[in-house]
């Protein structure tokens, strides 16, 4: 089916919104309003307005020729003068006067009761308080119906509708082209793309599509990225909606959204359903303690998604993809084959998957000629793509407000040091005795790890003070992608994160606050080494905890375990960190050398480079640095 033509800015399959059909409304009630206000005042003409003392004397003098009395105006026609003037009308604000009627009948004054007019009054008050508390429900219908394009009194009608905005072929700009450091989900993908070309030949032997692939990973690897990439591939209309905006006040209008956005689905196929954030949708159905489970919104809004996807045919050209980074909380009824068959993980790339990103960000930007990719893809381990794009954007802020011409290496390293790092703040001035403090501390970090080498190396130590509270910084970058950790490599990194305090006590002989986060990381590591990667003599390999969600950077769940194993993991992680200390302590005392010229050097620059450090440990240890080639 051909996907119509979209005007600019509508979404395809939607009129636009009749926004002149509420303006004229809104002017002919000001206009009907004003008309009646007019004809209240004036009455059809113009009226003169006489003090009541004066409208007494004109009834003494014979000049009032008839009168309407109101309950609160008196209206009448004064006689012509002698010159021949035409009868004038007048209006009097009328006062409490009983003998008023006496002296019209004594002056032969005609009269008669009215009622007066209260157009005006009587219309707003009942328009006035109508309007207000339809303006406040059309307000928060408008904003809860934003984004569906649909046009109705008040936003009622689109109460229901789905909020899946439709993107024609053309306006799908993104290619796999766009897109790097995830080859294998690509290929995984590239399948889809030549179902949605051409249904019929892909399923000429029986085959078909899988119905929903579910694109996992952590944030900012570029889940979302990968699906308007299909859409591109595909040149296919794309639907994209996220899945907390299923889940609403009203009980069934998120069933209903989901049904809506089915049938815009079947009558635009082919094209992509794409639901983002997931698992605000899909998370594990259980029993509501409020509800009692029957009336929940999100699980009703579950079951209509279910039956939805069990409902179309993949034939028809209809693929649904997803996205999560919390696969763990998934409903098993939505993940079972049928509904979702697929699992695409969209890993956080390597290290030639990194420098490709890089070069998709660079291609607006210039570059200099130092600039070399693979130092950067090897300082930016862990990094998404996300980050990444981030990175190249405050390299080139960082470029500019230095006013040079190209983007150089040294704007890179900068903009690695503010994600890492953070901020520098140069309005925190640091005394003499703290930057020394800082300074040792920061020193003993950088001496443990040049002297234990292992798969990280010291990249830069500064105590320029950065971030929410950091004075100082060492900052350590793995020589290349690791997937594994062996349990010497964690016992060298417990050493050199108390590195920091353990230098304070033997070279200041006090020690300070400033290893609070050391002493946080440490703990961590050591108690999972306890607790998780069986690395302990005493436990052997039970685990006792498992990991909170494998793509977020969360604790572990604890286990079930005794207050008997509790204080015994507690026993095991302190004895851990105290070797650790014990190490980190031998090693400082055996390179004091190193440790005091780095702290001159430090005192003097603020930051020492890799360079000044491989050159400071070959000058004071004796030794050539252990450095790996990028």
């Amino acid at each position: 089916m051909a996907i119509p033509p979209r005007k600019k800015g509508v979404p395809v399959g939607r009129p636009e919104a009749p926004r002149s059909r509420g303006k004229l409304f809104a002017l002919l009630l000001v206009a009907w309003l004003a008309i009646g206000y007019f004809q209240e005042q004036y009455q059809g003409g113009a009226q003169q307005v006489l003090p009541y003392s004066e409208f007494l004397a004109s009834v003494d003098a014979g000049r009032v020729d008839a009168v309407k009395l109101g309950p609160q105006r008196i209206r009448g026609m004064l006689k012509p003068a002698a010159g021949g003037e035409q009868p004038k009308e007048f209006v009097v604000t009328r006062t409490q006067d009983e003998g008023l009627v006496s002296r019209l009948e004594r002056n032969r004054v005609r009269f008669e009761a009215v009622t007066e007019s209260t157009f005006l009054r009587d219309m707003l008050s009942w328009i006035v308080p109508a309007l207000i508390i339809v303006g406040f429900w059309s307000y928060f219908l408008r904003r809860a119906s934003a984004s569906t394009g649909q046009s109705s009194v008040f936003g009622l009608g689109a109460l229901g509708k789905s909020k899946a905005r439709v993107f024609a072929e053309k306006d799908i700009t993104t290619t796999f082209a766009d897109i790097a450091g995830i080859d294998e989900a690509k290929q995984e993908l590239e399948e889809l793309v030549k179902f949605l070309r051409d249904p019929k030949r892909y399923g000429r032997l029986g085959g078909r599509s899988p119905k929903g692939i579910l694109l996992v990973g952590a944030p900012g690897t570029g889940k979302t990225l990968v699906a308007r990439a299909v859409a591109g591939e595909a040149g296919v209309a794309f639907f994209s909606i996220n899945g907390s905006e299923f889940v609403e006040l009203f009980v069934g209008l998120g069933a209903a959204r989901v049904r809506d956005l089915f049938v815009e689905a079947r009558a635009t196929a082919p094209c992509i359903v794409f639901i983002d954030e997931l698992d605000a949708l899909g998370k594990m159905r259980g029993i509501s303690l409020v509800a009692g489970g029957s009336n929940d919104e999100k699980e009703q809004t579950l079951n209509q998604l279910l039956a939805e996807i069990d409902g179309f045919d993949p034939s028809k050209g209809i693929v649904l993809l997803a996205a999560t980074n919390r696969p763990e909380v998934l409903d098993p009824a939505l993940l079972r084959s049928g509904r979702f068959d697929k699992q695409v993980l969209i890993d956080r790339p390597d290290r030639v998957g990194r420098k490709a990103i890089l070069g998709i960000h660079l291609r607006k930007v210039r570059m200099g000629e130092g600039v070399n990719l693979n130092e950067v893809a090897a300082l930016t381990t862990g990094f998404t793509g996300a980050d990444l794009a981030n990175l190249v954007n405050e390299a080139a802020l960082i470029a500019t407000r230095r006013g040079a011409e190209a983007v150089e290496m040294r704007d890179f390293s900068e903009a690695i040091e503010r994600i890492v790092a953070g901020l520098e703040r140069k309005t925190r001035v640091l005394g003499n005795k703290e930057k020394r403090q800082v300074a040792y501390h920061e020193m003993g970090h950088a001496t443990v790890g040049l002297a234990l080498g292992g798969d990280e190396g010291v990249h830069k130590v500064s105590i320029i003070p950065r971030g929410l509270a950091g004075l100082g910084y060492t900052m350590r970058r793995p020589h290349e992608d690791r997937y594994l950790v062996t349990k010497d490599e964690l016992e060298r990194n417990l050493a050199v994160l108390v590195g920091g305090r353990a230098s304070e006590e033997i070279f200041l002989s006090e020690i300070s606050t400033g290893a609070v986060d050391d002493l946080d990381k440490a703990t961590d590591i050591a108690r999972s080494m306890v607790t998780r990667y069986g690395m302990s003599a005493e436990f052997g390999l039970v685990s006792y905890e498992k990991p909170n969600s494998p793509f977020l950077s969360q604790g572990g769940i604890k286990g079930e375990y005794s207050d008997t194993t509790a204080l015994e993991i507690d026993r095991e992680t302190r004895s851990l960190l105290k070797q650790a200390y014990e190490q980190s302590t031998r090693v400082l005392r055996q390179h004091a050398a190193v440790v005091e010229a780095g702290v001159a050097l430090l005192l003097k620059q603020e930051t020492l480079t890799a360079e000044d450090l491989d050159r400071l440990w070959r000058d004071n240890s004796g030794q050539e640095p252990e450095r790996i080639a990028v």
